[in-house]
């Protein structure tokens, strides 16, 4: 559905005040209570008319480009007079190192700013901060990473900076709380707010996590939460040519996307030797009646093990684990369940649990 059209300069001689109000109103609920600045002057504002509605305090400047409306619902970390002085930023940042090129890390709470009412109308003001950014960072910036990600829907996962990416060459203006990168490919982007297409700001995410642990819960939640199609975050990975840490991830995208293949990849009776443990005399891939996929791994002291895949934990494949366990256990038989990605990215803790396990067997 095409957006409501812009509304339409009053007749000469009428008062332009109600008009640059609903041209402002029609804009900011586009953007979560903001408007850009070129597009109220497009629109048919004056230069005097926008200076005079903010010495009013009727739009707030808070950038070069962009201007919050009060009416519409301004986020809660606008408000600071008509001229942006460059300090009071969208993302409660408190302080910065004295080069100003260091941001200190910012919470969850500051980064996503409640809605707020005004009158009849309520505009969502939580992506606020992600329109600013884009708006203020460079030449056709987009949102990217899990910044991405979480406009495009995700959950459980707090944002530390917004990322944002613009083509190479492009002219960039740093901000605190926000990194921005040039790309020679920016990929492909969605509609509304600027922001690249789901698989590829899963891999860039991946990328760019801070260890292991994170790039892997990045590539799980967008998957687990369909944000991106597991094979289309494998397709998109195929085209990747460099990555900082491109064996882990190559592993963990397997894991994730095609846990059959990752499956018959992983070795368990490897890490029992390398770790000194008795080889299974059992390792074998099955498939559960609702397609759940599992390594069932049993050693000769009665020890089960079953490594699980990332599918495990969706639906109601927890019911179908818990009895197929309680039927192992009813044998008399101990079962540890360990996630493939636990193996990916700490296998020793879990081959202690192993090696705890069978000797508790072999004394019993």
């Amino acid at each position: 559905m095409p957006p409501p059209p812009v509304p339409s300069p009053p007749p000469e001689g009428l008062p332009r005040g109600p008009w640059r109000a609903a041209v402002a109103h029609h804009f900011s609920v586009r953007h979560c209570g903001l408007a850009r600045r070129a597009d109220l002057l497009e629109a048919g504002f004056t230069k005097a008319e926008l200076e005079a509605d903010l010495d009013a305090g009727r739009l707030i400047m808070v950038g070069p480009n962009t201007i919050a409306v009060p009416t519409a619902a301004v986020p809660h970390w606008l408000g600071y007079g008509k001229k942006y002085d460059g300090h009071h930023l969208p993302l409660g940042v408190t302080g910065m190192a004295k080069d100003g090129r260091r941001a200190r890390q910012l919470k969850a709470t500051a980064l996503m700013a409640p809605p707020r009412k005004a009158g009849p109308a309520t505009v969502d003001t939580a992506f606020a901060p992600f329109w600013w950014a884009v708006w203020e960072s460079g030449t056709r910036a987009a949102l990217d990473g899990a910044s991405a990600l979480i406009a495009e829907g995700m959950s459980g996962f707090v944002l530390d900076h917004i990322e944002i990416s613009v083509p190479l060459g492009a002219r960039i203006h740093p901000h605190p709380g926000v990194r921005i990168t040039q790309r020679r490919v920016l990929g492909p982007l969605r509609p509304g707010l600027p922001r690249v297409e789901p698989a590829m700001a899963t891999v860039r995410a991946a990328q760019l996590a801070v260890s292991d642990r994170q790039a892997a819960l990045l590539i799980c939640l967008p998957v687990q939460q369909r944000i991106v199609r597991a094979e289309e975050l494998l397709a998109r990975w195929t085209t990747v040519r460099r990555s900082p840490r491109r064996s882990f991830l190559d592993a963990v995208i397997k894991d994730v996307c095609d846990g059959a293949h990752s499956f018959g990849e992983l070795d368990f009776a490897r890490f029992c030797r390398e770790r000194g443990l008795p080889e299974p005399v059992r390792q074998q891939l099955r498939r559960g009646p609702k397609g759940r996929i599992y390594l069932d791994v049993a050693f000769e002291c009665g020890l089960v093990v079953e490594i699980d895949g990332v599918q495990h934990s969706l639906g109601l494949a927890p019911v179908d684990d818990a009895l197929r366990a309680n039927a192992v256990t009813l044998q008399n038989r101990r079962v540890l369940r360990i996630p493939v990605l636990g193996l990916r990215l700490d296998p020793g803790a879990f081959l202690d649990q192993v090696a705890h396990g069978i000797r508790l067997m072999t004394r019993g």
